[in-house]
């Protein structure tokens, strides 16, 4: 085993004929780290990590791991494993040999291999299932197999391209929650790919936002959570997403449309912002912002209520039941120190 690898990627571009995939991509991911590369469909991620996978090649631009530069190495020399989205598992194998085939294809010695799948299939909980086929075991065993499959090599890097994504809920947690602890047990570098930004939240050290070919922000969840670097960011992070209204900044006041509320920080000229707040930073009050309740959702240990502003819907989260009906007239309002302002031309964070 080569030890967790460290992985950097210097200026990565990729283009397709004369469409450009990739802007410049610079990440630099540290040995044992679970860093997960999040953003919308087509924003660029996994193609970042087939370029890491060797599977896809640079137009421009460097990748290092463990300070050796392998852009040029084929998938077979860099001493990753990756799990896709389909689990690839070959039909006609049963689960020991789909385990056995990355040994087998380095030419590890037969009792090796043996020993390595007990370990692998243990260690992910399918030592019961190496005699059967793919097409005899639930999407969630097939899952595991693909796992067992790619950790069997102790490669010094784990590449997982939405691997749960295929799974029912109550097992997408379950296997979130496996999938983790197998991570810290191995202390592999793991690179994985999704847009559920729950699953990112919860799984990653650290997460790259990407948006349209770019890293718009790294960073620990906490800290994407709670300042992302731009509106597109705070748009995209959160279940429901920030509310995000335009406004003007001036001193320690902001408008929106006409209506002034306080925030934190202070202008010392007038600006046009936009202002987001996160659902559960708004509240009914006694004066703010009229809103209209167009709708609101009972789920049982928290509420999402859906309001109409001058043509703009906001939504707040609460932890109870607020007594409000739908169609009614109300204010909202947060705390000060709840808004996040960005500047309304670039969508910068201030």
């Amino acid at each position: 085993m080569s030890g967790p690898g460290s992985v950097r990627l210097e200026g990565v571009v990729k283009r397709h004929g004369s469409t450009t995939v990739l802007h410049g991509v610079d990440l630099a991911i540290e040995p044992g780290e679970f860093f997960v590369l999040l953003g919308p469909s087509g924003s660029g991620k996994t193609t970042t990590l087939r370029i890491l996978a060797g599977l896809e090649s640079v137009s421009a631009g460097r990748v290092l791991m463990d300070g050796a530069d392998v852009t040029a190495q084929a998938p077979g020399e860099r001493d990753v494993a990756m799990v896709f989205q389909s689990y690839a598992l070959y039909p006609h194998m049963t689960v020991a040999q789909n385990i056995a085939f990355p040994l087998k294809m380095i030419g590890t010695p037969s009792t090796d291999i043996e020993r390595a799948v007990t370990e692998a299939a243990a260690k992910v909980g399918i030592g019961q299932l190496l005699h059967r086929t793919p097409g005899q075991l639930s999407g969630g065993q097939q899952q595991r197999c693909a796992l067992a499959r790619a950790i069997v090599r102790q490669p010094r890097l784990f590449l997982l391209d939405e691997p749960l994504s295929n799974l029912d809920a109550k097992l997408r947690l379950e296997t979130r929650l496996e999938l983790h602890t197998l991570q810290r047990a191995l202390g592999a570098t793991t690179v994985y790919v999704t847009h559920d930004q729950e699953e990112a939240m919860t799984l990653a050290d650290r997460i790259a936002v990407f948006m349209e070919g770019r890293i718009v922000q790294v960073g620990t969840p906490r800290q994407v959570f709670s300042k992302p670097a731009t509106i597109a960011v705070a748009g995209f992070i959160g279940t429901p997403p920030m509310n995000l209204l335009a406004g003007v900044w001036s001193g320690s006041a902001v408008t929106i449309g006409g209506h002034v509320l306080t925030v934190a920080g202070t202008a010392a000229a007038a600006r046009a912002v936009t202002v987001g707040v996160r659902p559960n930073d708004l509240r009914i009050a006694p004066s703010g912002l009229p809103v209209r309740v167009e709708r609101v959702e009972d789920l049982g240990d928290a509420s999402i209520v859906s309001f109409s502003a001058g043509g703009k819907a906001l939504k707040m989260k609460s932890d109870r039941l607020p007594d409000v009906q739908e169609g009614q007239d109300v204010f909202v309002n947060f705390a000060p120190a709840a808004a996040h302002l960005f500047d309304a031309n670039s969508g910068v964070r201030l």
